[in-house]
């Protein structure tokens, strides 16, 4: 290896070790998705150009070769616009890293920021209708203990638009027990915490499961909300044991109401409370900070979600209206007359 190649082993060594889990907190899921873009870039560069890895330097992150594996990813290997922009992102990130380590070589950052992000039909987001998500919540027997643990988790879990490992993470000093504005701290992604109100049904159903689950909660304020007991022991529960237990709630509603997913899971409980906040007038702005989005531009899939549903419902109502269709005003065979139309005589 030449003295730039391993200058850059070094930096990136650092990049992955140190600036990204520690300094900017991400989470090991997000470190190793970027770890996986640059070796998709990596093998792009050896494939297509010729670049085997001890001769990869700080200049093939020019502009142009990152532009050209955007198109690799999406031509080659069929990668959605999201998937590459995540690729992108990844190298955009190093870029601005090592730019702050060598002054010199920023103008690779500038090249790779004025890349622009690719565009594609926003994903589709999952959810339950208000009589769905009734039906779900009363799948469980509350009378059984475990029952009525599962029935909370998902309660409180749509109020307060968690995602699954941020509930499962909920302790009982995260918990403010205000009985006029009841609130609790979730820490989501990058160890960012925010609060979160509690409505005053889902703070009384917290009432209700701590004196089944945690009767000296005021004493043993480190435990975990939702635990599981193994020979005498709590355990904080697992996303497994959530998924298991939705799954087959799913099952059993879904012979209630048909128009539940065929499959359901802890996100939709999110996806579906944030549905149901944007409907009923809340700002994009308000509801990204809830939902703890980095940038209102994750929060737009909703908007998107709640577009596409309303086009759905003026599709179903219309699609029995006649409607008559124009005739041209022009024979099609009148070439003629077209391309004086169209501005071209």
């Amino acid at each position: 290896m030449n003295k730039e190649t391993v200058e850059l082993t070094k930096r990136l060594r650092d990049f992955f070790q140190i600036y990204l889990p520690k300094q900017k907190c991400y989470s090991e899921n997000t470190v190793t998705s970027y770890k996986y873009a640059f070796n998709l870039f990596f093998d792009f560069l050896n494939s297509r150009k010729g670049i085997g890895m001890t001769k990869i330097t700080m200049d093939c992150f020019s502009g142009e070769s990152v532009s050209e594996f955007m198109e690799w990813l999406s031509r080659e290997r069929n990668n959605s616009a999201s998937t590459c922009n995540q690729r992108l992102m990844a190298l955009r990130s190093f870029a601005k890293y090592n730019g702050t380590k060598d002054f010199s070589q920023f103008s690779l950052y500038a090249e790779m920021k004025s890349i622009p992000a690719k565009k594609g039909r926003p994903k589709t987001v999952e959810f339950l209708s208000e009589s769905a998500l009734e039906i779900l919540l009363k799948q469980p027997n509350a009378k059984k203990i475990s029952e009525m643990r599962n029935q909370f988790f998902m309660i409180l879990m749509y109020d307060t638009a968690a995602r699954c490992q941020e509930m499962l993470d909920i302790r009982i000093k995260d918990i403010c027990f205000n009985e006029k504005t009841p609130y609790l701290y979730l820490i989501g992604k990058g160890s960012k915490t925010r609060s979160v109100p509690m409505m005053d049904a889902t703070y009384r159903h917290l009432l209700k499961y701590l004196e089944k689950f945690h009767p000296d909660y005021k004493k043993n304020t480190d435990e975990f909300l939702f635990y599981i007991t193994t020979h005498g022991i709590r355990h904080q529960m697992s996303q497994d044991t959530v998924e298991v237990f939705m799954k087959r709630y799913g099952k059993t509603a879904k012979l209630i109401c048909p128009d539940l997913p065929d499959k359901v899971h802890p996100h939709q409980l999110r996806h579906t409370r944030a549905i149901h906040l944007y409907r009923s007038g809340m700002p994009l702005s308000i509801l990204s900070e809830f939902l703890g989005h980095c940038s209102e531009e994750t929060t737009r899939i909703y908007a998107y979600a709640d577009t596409e549903m309303k086009r759905e419902a003026i599709n179903k109502a219309t699609a029995d209206i006649a409607v008559p269709e124009e005739k041209p005003i022009w024979d099609e065979t009148d070439e003629e007359t077209f391309r004086k139309l169209a501005g071209l005589r």
